[in-house]
């Protein structure tokens, strides 16, 4: 994939630290990314992960820029109804976007094209635009109504990625298996990564 800007949204499904690592991934990789969070994934970050997301965009972008030692360009975040963000428009659509966590409230409204906020705005770009989209949900078990939404999402092109890690590149921390998933959301966005093992490699 060329340098181009990513929009990685996070919300409010457990999780979270799968897609701050991944945002650390891409920013280490050299990537734009746009970020956006919602209202719950404020609340997921304070229980599972013991600190507080700051609620203004500007006060955010400086906390993950110190989080994650972003000196230049790289890292930009919008607020849930800051309608003029460039990602709220085709003209202005990101090369890729991913949702991790997705909430199954998330995945259901993007199913329905609902675009409530610049998140589910954002993703029905990525769709109507073919542009990519990954959908990284953590729930379980499924209901008949959340493998509807995502079988609705499937055949629109829309990448399904469940946090659902392996074992058989032996794990010994937590941070093994959340490497797993962001290594295969990598994967998907054609970025290379040695975070984890290649089935058949040996370390």
């Amino acid at each position: 994939m060329p340098d181009k800007t990513i929009t990685l949204a996070l919300t409010g499904a457990s999780g979270l630290t799968y897609g701050l690592r991944l945002l650390e991934c891409l920013l280490a990789d050299g990537r734009h990314v746009q970020v956006l969070t919602s209202q719950a994934a404020h609340v997921v970050a304070t229980q599972e992960m013991g600190f507080t997301l700051p609620a203004r965009p500007a006060d955010l972008e400086a906390w993950l820029r110190e989080r994650f030692s972003v000196v230049d360009d790289k890292l930009s975040v919008y607020g849930r109804e800051d309608w003029f963000a460039p990602i709220a428009s085709g003209t202005g659509a990101s090369e890729a976007m991913i949702v991790c966590p997705c909430s199954m409230g998330t995945l259901a409204a993007i199913a329905h094209g609902l675009s409530d906020n610049l998140i589910e705005r954002a993703a029905d770009v990525m769709i109507k635009e073919n542009r990519k989209l990954i959908l990284v949900p953590r729930e379980t078990p499924f209901s008949a109504l959340h493998l509807e939404n995502m079988l609705k999402l499937a055949k629109l092109g829309v990448t399904i990625l469940p946090a659902n890690p392996g074992f058989y590149h032996h794990p010994q921390r937590i941070e093994d298996l959340v490497d797993f998933i962001v290594a295969r959301i990598l994967d998907q966005l054609g970025i290379y990564t040695e975070l984890i093992p290649r089935w058949g490699e040996t370390r």
